[in-house]
């Protein structure tokens, strides 16, 4: 039987990767109904059987895996810095600026305990700290404060500045020329393996861990990526990268493994089943309004009086759902289109010179 290789099947986005990220949504919804509903942040499905690793660390680190690979492979097609970044820009602000209008100008003044006044004044501060990224605001006044899990509104909008970051690292690969060249980008991937030990036992700044974590299945992915000549798609090997965990399941490096394990059978699952599971394709992409929808709509749910964690998850993913498709349409799809359509006037421009 041939070999398939990652390269022979990631030409074009007849893939699973939409369905995926979709799944890995919903996980990042039902893992946080647990702690909206109870109060207790460490209590999410899975955490202790996997030492500490519960579902919705899972959901992301898979959506940083996806990431890692297609970042690459949207440098490696077009280097140029001003469509790149234009595109993860448009890709990611307007659908974050929405949901934080609504938030902070029409759900939170409704539902504060306090004046809205006092909702109205710090508005501004809640939507530009959290629209930068870099300096998260998750209080607004009066807002969700009697809830289980107290004031937090968005809790997680935290991850997309290390997302940020990681598409500035592949910028600096891509520049260097190491997405072209596996020996040397096999090289970065050892300097930053180390670079990884060092800030996981040393932990010197808790930031900084968090973001050495989530970095890692997105420089798996980019690895994925820039090896795909090399990387072989087979169940076989997804079944011996489980089993490998498994017996490394008391050990140092669980989390790692672990994680390797996963990114590579999500791109398994990416590309190999095709046929009828390939027409979810005809939808839209409504992982990300999933994702930044679904706690705000979850906290409310809590402050409705909903603390079972199941009950939270029938009320809230209805409601996400939708506002997730409607973001698609009307915010997330159009933006996109914005930056395809620069792109082409942009190539255009330069072919006529």
């Amino acid at each position: 039987m041939k070999a398939v290789y990652l390269s022979d099947v990631d030409k074009s986005r007849d893939n699973n990767l939409n369905l995926i990220r979709m799944f890995a949504a919903a996980g990042v919804l039902i893992s946080h109904a647990w702690p909206i509903s109870t109060g207790n942040i460490t209590q999410q499905p899975l955490t202790e059987l996997l030492h500490g690793i519960d579902l919705g660390i899972i959901c992301v680190s898979i959506f940083f895996a996806i990431s890692g690979y297609l970042i690459a492979q949207s440098y490696d097609r077009d280097p140029n810095l001003k469509r790149f970044w234009l595109s993860r820009v448009m890709r990611i602000f307007p659908g974050l600026l929405v949901v934080l209008l609504i938030t902070a100008l029409i759900l939170a003044p409704l539902i504060t305990v306090m004046e809205a006044r006092a909702v109205w004044l710090a508005a501004p501060e809640y939507i530009l700290r959290n629209f930068t990224l870099f300096s998260l605001e998750q209080y607004l006044p009066g807002v969700f404060r009697g809830n289980p899990v107290g004031g937090s509104i968005n809790i997680p909008l935290w991850t997309l500045s290390h997302e940020l970051i990681c598409y500035f690292f592949v910028t600096l690969l891509g520049i260097g020329g190491l997405l072209k060249a596996p020996r040397l980008m096999f090289l970065a991937w050892l300097v930053f393996i180390a670079s990884y030990a060092v800030i996981i036992y040393a932990e010197p700044q808790q930031r900084l861990v968090a973001l050495a974590k989530l970095a890692f299945p997105f420089m798996v992915g980019v690895i994925f990526f820039v090896w795909r000549r090399k990387v072989v798609l087979n169940w076989g090997i997804g079944g011996a990268l489980i089993i490998l965990t498994a017996v490394l399941y008391n050990s140092v490096i669980f989390r790692e493994i672990f994680m390797l394990s996963l990114s590579y059978i999500i791109f398994l699952l990416a590309f190999l089943p095709s046929g009828k599971i390939r027409q979810y394709n005809r939808l839209g992409d409504y992982s990300y309004g999933i994702y930044i929808y679904a706690f705000p709509i979850q906290q409310l749910v809590a402050y409705l009086g909903v603390t079972n964690p199941f009950l939270n998850i029938m009320y809230a993913f209805p409601l996400t759902l939708l506002c997730a498709v409607l973001s698609w349409i009307f915010i997330e799809s159009p933006s996109l289109d914005i930056a395809k359509k620069f792109k082409l006037r942009s190539r255009s421009a330069i072919a006529t010179k």
